[in-house]
């Protein structure tokens, strides 16, 4: 201490100078910690302009979308819309699409009415599209109320329509190909109501068009599904192929020969190969699609041939062999375990064989099945079979597994003549509700009084009564969902005063009704109960067009 001391008296400039020099690093260390603390400043600053002009754009996008943008004009969706036609006659015929693309499903239907330019539109009058009065139209309706979105005339007469989907990279998505009783044959477009193409008569004068149209893979490299399609004259079948987008023919002609009435499917086995599966008498007969298109086109490599088929099939008859006795009625795909099925329908049983190797999976004893089978699910994710069995005046419905053919739930009603088919839909617990029409007693005219009911599994023990009418049901079907959850069916009919005998002829009248599956506990019945009710189960079931 003392040391420090002298040394400091003896050298005083020493001691200023470490004193100047601190003071100078001092000064230094302020230096830098002001420029950090004003670069700070300046990016937070940054950062805050930033953050409110991101607020201000979005402020403006929400201002711009509100109030300068309008918003579209949405039909509100009715319970129940009833649309009336007089002096018309209506046809066995109707399907859907979402045309309006408010993805609500709309409605395509054929009627025969006497416009004689009556029409809203003079130039969809039957004189002005080259028909005589009357003429058919086909009539695009809207699902959500009704409204008629287009219609025009197609045909003097329709013998078959049918409207496909047809998978393409271009053009328009969908469309409906009409065969008129009067040698025409055209094709509209689905969405429009626009003819795509209309054909002079392909076919013989005196060949019967067989039903239904089959859609096949791209022939023409378009990207688009084409046309393959079957007529009979005596015991020779004509094969076509047409191309979709045109309509014009593709190849030449090729020839079966089938005796008595006939049947056929499209049938793909586990390996891709395409087969025509025909059924006449007690026999089903395949042709392999690869061979049918090279005879027709000369073309090579576009389709292939399952090599156990080959094998299976008779070189010569083109039967498939060994089959049982029994005329066979009908022949669908049923998809079993992620895996496509072949139901064999006789007049006395039903029969399932495997869709590849043909061996029998189940036979199920069950005579006079009047119509072609329904597949619905019972229970859930599991494919079902409904069969309509009898031809008095009652029938018995029964619902099959498809797995093992054990009946599940049967049900005796009473027919009337007419009776339309039994639809399905899935619900949001991929099992099915299922739809069908019993008659009840006649009214004092002696008209059945028809009535239609919904049945669910997952209550076995009832059926909910929706509607019931006195009129002629020539068209009737479910509306597949779409804007609303799977869950949510709904049901359009099409019905008819009386046959067509003139411009007085009678009313059509389109009907279309909705139905709600909700959840929650026990059954809200708003329609009446058939049945006892079975125990609370936990879902709901609801009928507004009951209320």
């Amino acid at each position: 201490m003392m040391e420090k001391e002298l040394e400091a008296e003896i050298h005083p400039l020493k001691a200023d100078e470490r004193k100047s020099q601190g003071n100078l690093e001092s000064g230094i260390e302020k230096d830098g910690s002001f420029k950090k603390t004003s670069r700070h400043s300046r990016f937070a600053q940054c950062r805050t302009v930033i953050f409110f002009f991101s607020l201000f754009i979005c402020l403006f996008v929400v201002f711009i979308i509100s109030f300068i943008i309008p918003c579209p004009d949405k039909s509100i969706s009715q319970k129940m819309w009833r649309i009336n036609y007089n002096a018309a006659v209506t046809y066995d015929f109707m399907t859907f699409k979402d045309i309006s693309e408010d993805t609500i499903q709309d409605i395509l239907f054929l009627y025969k009415e006497d416009s004689n330019g009556d029409s809203s539109n003079s130039n969809n009058s039957c004189t002005n599209q080259g028909f005589s009065t009357p003429c058919v139209y086909l009539a695009a309706l809207s699902g959500t109320n009704g409204s008629v979105l287009w219609e025009r005339p197609v045909a003097q007469d329709v013998a078959y329509m049918e409207c496909v989907d047809r998978h393409m990279m271009e053009g328009p998505p969908s469309g409906c190909f009409i065969v008129g009783k009067q040698h025409s044959f055209l094709a509209v477009d689905s969405s429009i109501g626009e003819i795509m193409w209309n054909q002079p008569w392909p076919f013989g004068d005196n060949d019967s068009v067989l039903t239904p149209f089959l859609t096949i893979p791209d022939l023409t490299g378009n990207e688009i599904q084409d046309l393959l399609i079957f007529t009979k004259s005596g015991r020779r079948i004509k094969t076509y192929l047409f191309s979709s987008n045109t309509g014009d023919q593709v190849g030449s002609l090729s020839y079966l020969n089938l005796e008595g009435e006939v049947g056929y499917l499209m049938h793909i086995t586990y390996t891709g190969a395409y087969y025509i599966l025909f059924h006449s008498a007690s026999y089903i007969y395949a042709y392999p699609l690869k061979d049918l298109y090279e005879e027709m086109t000369g073309g090579k490599d576009l389709f292939m041939e399952d090599n156990y088929w080959q094998k299976m099939i008779d070189n010569i008859t083109h039967r498939i062999l060994p089959f049982s006795s029994g005329t066979i009625r009908y022949l669908i795909n049923v998809p079993v375990l992620k895996k496509k099925d072949i139901l064999l329908v006789k007049t006395d049983r039903c029969e399932l064989f495997d869709g590849q190797m043909f061996s029998l999976q189940w036979t199920l004893n069950a005579s006079e099945v009047v119509r072609k089978p329904v597949l619905g699910y019972y229970k859930p994710g599991e494919h079902a079979i409904v069969l309509e069995a009898g031809t008095g005046f009652q029938r018995k419905i029964l619902i099959v597994d498809a797995t093992s053919g054990e009946i599940l739930w049967n049900l005796t009603l009473n027919s009337f003549p007419g009776i339309p088919k039994i639809t399905s839909v899935t619900t949001i617990d991929q099992r099915s509700a299922f739809f069908f029409w019993d008659s009840r007693n006649q009214t004092e005219t002696g008209d059945y009084r028809k009535t239609l009911y919904m049945f669910h599994p997952i209550l076995p023990y009832v059926l909910l009564e929706l509607t019931n009418t006195t009129k002629n049901i020539v068209a009737f079907n479910e509306i597949p969902p779409s804007r609303f959850p799977a869950s949510t069916p709904a049901v359009a009919g099409d019905k008819l005063g009386s046959p067509w005998t003139g411009p007085d002829s009678g009313t059509v009248v389109s009907v279309g009704q909705s139905l709600y599956w909700g959840g929650g506990a026990g059954l809200r019945k708003k329609g009446r109960e058939m049945l006892t009710s079975a125990a609370p189960g936990p879902a709901s079931l609801q009928s507004p067009m009951c209320d």
